[in-house]
């Protein structure tokens, strides 16, 4: 399953994913030997290989010929790709899709290899030992695309809400992979209504990029409540012969943020969310359509309506349930934790920028993404990491003007980037790194932040709170680390937070356990991240009846 909705009708695709490969680990005990595997998936799920750090090699093969495009949804962390045993491709991040294309491809059967690689290094500036695990596989679905010469790349809708009356802005981006000048025509088509583009121009190995408007009227907008959506479909044709066609999904909705408020729509939204890992023990972070609707449910039936995706791009098919769901989403790049030296690694910011620019050209068009994040609990108390996090802004919005943006910073009164974002975000965890009352941290630090820093009057949104709770313990003394202390811990917390007119909503740290680096075996007991309010089999903790209740009693705006 590569998306919840067809994306072509036209151009020819083909999952390579969704059936079992070979799969042969590089290093270890197990070097050399051959093993059938289901894709997509991570090798810490297969037997013997759940702690396997190194490389390893996926094996498919496939029939096409003529020119074909490969695109790989996800592999982790490092990807070296094989066609025929030669190189044709490689690709760092585990959580953003790359492509590739090969032109001229003699017809007949190919031998697809992917050579994964988990390992730390020096060449990986995001990919660290840290807070959560880094999977190695072939972790997301794996796209064969038949494509002619002229092909679409993307669309992205802008939806603007003027004057009482819905407008798209609408960019189509065209690519030539000839040796000739092309002479094209291009239209999209949203709700009955088509802009056309003729004669449009694009020089050899070049690329397009068409812009154009379309107004409505009969719009039902999407929200939380009702998540209407609607499909872009967009054609490009030579000699009145149809050549290639792109489908995307969209909402008609509006983000704004207007002084202290953030704005879905026009009304001030309360967020009510949950910081998400993609994590299972059965699946590593390549979980399947099922596990991921599953976590929605969960999260729905808590009360939540947002999720914040801790700390890197999501799976397109978890965003495709949100858009469907009326989930709010903060996406964020790569990056957790990072120190003034992680960030002074020079792959850093050309790394952590690739991710920028891959999340937002890929999922521009989700309207469950609210807001982009960046850089969570990095060096912003330095004048190095404050360069890094506004050369990071200037990118998201050089790459998209209407959504807003910010990160989530741990800096206790010491942050020096608040001027950078239009959001400020705080984690904070008092009553478990702390024993501080939550109402006089949260009043202390926010007269901060309006009173020292250039984060005065914008919207402010605790984005980490919560408390360890170890599933299934639990003793007469509430200690830490039982259900009892966390559901107690929680329960102040989330009163505090809600009740505190000057903060537009929180993210709860977090959903579900998760699994963490071996290195952080000493803080994490069951080297687990155990702050989840479900296990990591999503079993119920004590905390569940208590978030469920408190986020009930709330509505989704603040109006």
């Amino acid at each position: 399953m590569v998306r919840t909705f067809s994306t072509h009708k036209i151009r020819p695709q083909q999952e390579l994913t969704g059936k079992t490969w070979e799969f042969t680990p590089c290093q270890g005990a197990f070097a050399g030997r051959t093993f059938q595997v289901a894709t997509p998936s991570c090798w810490e799920s297969y037997p013997d290989f759940s702690g396997y750090r190194g490389e390893g090699v996926y094996r498919t093969s496939f029939q096409a010929g003529g020119t074909i495009r490969l695109e790989f949804k996800g592999v982790s962390h490092t990807a070296t790709v094989f066609l025929d045993e030669r190189e044709i491709a490689s690709h760092y991040n585990a959580y953003t899709s790359f492509s590739v294309i090969v032109k001229d491809l003699d017809a007949g059967e190919h031998t697809l290899e992917i050579k994964a690689d988990n390992r730390f290094s020096k060449m990986s500036a995001l990919h660290i030992p840290n807070d959560y695990m880094s999977y190695g596989g072939v972790s997301r679905p794996v796209v064969l695309e038949q494509i002619s010469d002229i092909y679409i790349q993307w669309i992205h809708v802008t939806p603007v809400f003027d004057n009482s009356v819905w407008k798209a802005k609408i960019e189509l981006k065209l690519e030539n992979i000839s040796t000739n000048n092309e002479s094209v025509d291009a239209r999209v088509r949203i709700a009955e209504k088509e802009i056309l583009w003729e004669s449009a121009e694009i020089e050899a190995r070049n690329s397009l990029v068409l812009e154009g408007e379309l107004e409505f009227s009969g719009i039902i907008p999407w929200t939380m409540e009702q998540p209407e959506l609607y499909y872009a479909s967009a054609y490009v044709e030579k000699g009145g012969v149809v050549k290639d066609d792109f489908i995307d999904r969209f909402g008609f909705r509006e983000i704004r943020i207007e002084g202290k408020n953030i704005l879905l729509n026009g009304r001030p939204i309360r967020v009510k969310g949950f910081c998400r890992h993609e994590d299972h023990p059965q699946f590593g972070c390549a979980l399947p359509y099922s596990a991921m609707a599953a976590d929605l449910d969960i999260i729905k039936h808590l009360g939540g309506n947002s999720v914040r995706t801790t700390h890197y791009p999501n799976d397109e098919i978890f965003l495709d349930l949100c858009d469907e769901q009326g989930i709010l989403v903060w996406e964020e790049n790569h990056a957790r934790g990072l120190s003034l030296e992680n960030m002074q690694n020079p792959n850093f910011e050309p790394q952590a920028e690739q991710v920028i620019q891959e999340m937002i050209s890929l999922h521009y068009n989700h309207p469950s993404i609210y807001i982009w994040g960046i850089l969570n609990e990095c060096a912003s108390d330095s004048e190095y990491g404050k360069e890094c996090y506004e050369k990071q802004f200037t990118l998201i919005r050089q790459l998209d003007s209407e959504r807003p943006c910010s990160f989530a910073s741990c800096k206790f009164k010491t942050d020096i980037c608040f001027g950078l974002p239009d959001v400020v975000s705080y984690n904070i965890y008092p009553h478990w790194y702390h024993n501080e009352p939550v109402e006089e941290y949260l009043a202390g630090l926010y007269q901060w932040i309006q009173k020292e820093t250039p984060g005065a009057g914008k919207p402010f949104l605790i984005t980490e709170i919560g408390a360890g709770g170890i599933y299934g313990y639990r003793n007469g003394y509430h200690s830490k680390w039982t259900e009892e202390y966390q559901a107690e811990t929680l329960e102040k917390q989330m009163k505090a937070v809600l009740e505190y007119s000057n903060c537009n909503g929180i993210y709860i740290w977090q959903f579900c356990d998760n699994r963490v680096s071996e290195e952080w075996f000493n803080n994490r007991p069951r080297t687990m991240n155990n702050k989840g309010i479900v296990d990591e089999y999503r079993r119920r903790k004590l905390s569940y009846d208590i978030v469920k209740k408190i986020f009930e009693s709330y509505d989704n705006y603040m109006d």
